[in-house]
């Protein structure tokens, strides 16, 4: 496909040095240019081990995504998605290297602009003993002699609320040109941008807000350490996990950050190659549509407890 990741994105939040310090916590890196002071004020910048710097922290008077990088090949990608937002009646605007339109359900800016593709080291090959299989002879599993910090490896996927998520499916599917993986029946869709099951999940809500953000991880055992280690520092991180997705498949843990948002590590999620061989599902919603097994989620996960605050200025979007 001509879109093929996620490329960064840009989160508003009140408090930015202290929401920065979770993210350090949590295994991003501090980027090259990590600290810059724009109109709004202060901003942070932080890396991925193989996507680089795909998160920058600004300050905003409500916690927010403010803005969706996507990745593309060429210019004549650029045409198509620009085309097809003039199509559906969205402005865009237009610049040799990007397009950028805003999504009023989101109230995200989404902007698609050249950029490389990911190249991911492979991890190394799981040894895991089974029933009748035993790969792993005279030594302990790798995953308990782990001592390095958890790195993730790349900003996976958004989940987003939309105020009519209709149209915001609508925007990303016809206007940008994701593709739609699986559906939640008059609730979300999952869509993807690349090879990976989602790379954006649009869940309609009574407020525009960011749900959570999600990172990939090597395995399983780098989930457990990497909440661990923040479950170490602070308890009250805690959301829920561990457990493992229907929808996409993946392990998951989730934390949350000093403004709101859930931060998830994730490994193992469904890999989409070839469009024909993949049937996309429509779930009801309910315990399916959220996972497999795990403890059950904890109704803040459900509906966050600053929702009531957040709808408090839900009449003054931010463009």
């Amino acid at each position: 496909m001509s879109l093929h990741r996620l490329t960064r994105i840009v989160m508003g939040v009140p408090d930015v040095e202290q929401t920065a310090a979770y993210y350090e916590d949590f295994g991003l890196d501090p980027a090259a240019t990590s600290s810059t002071t724009g109109p709004a004020g202060p901003a942070r910048a932080l890396s991925t081990v193989d996507g680089g710097e795909q998160l920058r922290i600004v300050h905003s008077a409500r916690r927010r995504l403010v803005e969706l990088g996507v990745g593309a090949d060429d210019p004549d990608d650029l045409d198509r998605v620009a085309a097809s937002l003039t199509g559906l009646g969205v402005p865009a605007d237009r610049t040799p290297t990007t397009v950028s339109a805003w999504d009023p359900g989101t109230e995200v800016l989404v902007r698609v602009e050249i950029a490389p593709r990911i190249r991911q080291a492979p991890a190394p090959a799981p040894s895991h003993n089974a029933p009748g299989v035993q790969t792993r002879l005279h030594e302990r599993a790798p995953g308990i002699l782990r001592t390095a910090p958890v790195r993730p490896r790349k900003l996976g996927h958004v989940v987003l609320g939309s105020t009519d998520q209709a149209t915001s499916q609508r925007f990303f599917h016809e206007g940008i040109g994701f593709k739609i993986s699986d559906t939640v029946k008059g609730m979300a869709a999952f869509m993807r941008c690349s090879t990976d099951h989602h790379n954006v999940l649009v869940q309609q809500a009574p407020v525009a807000f960011l749900h959570h953000t999600s990172w990939q991880v090597e395995d399983v055992d780098e989930i457990g350490r990497g909440a661990t280690a923040m479950l170490r520092g602070d308890p009250d991180r805690h959301t829920w996990g561990l457990g493992r997705h229907h929808i996409g498949s993946n392990f998951f843990w989730y934390l949350k950050d000093p403004a709101g948002n859930f931060s998830e590590y994730y490994s193992d999620l469904d890999c989409i190659v070839d469009d024909a061989l993949w049937k996309p599902g429509v779930f009801e919603e309910g315990a399916q549509a959220l996972y497999s097994w795990g403890p059950p989620p904890p109704p803040s996960f459900l509906a966050p407890e600053d929702l009531a605050a957040l709808m408090t200025g839900a009449h003054t979007p931010a463009q």
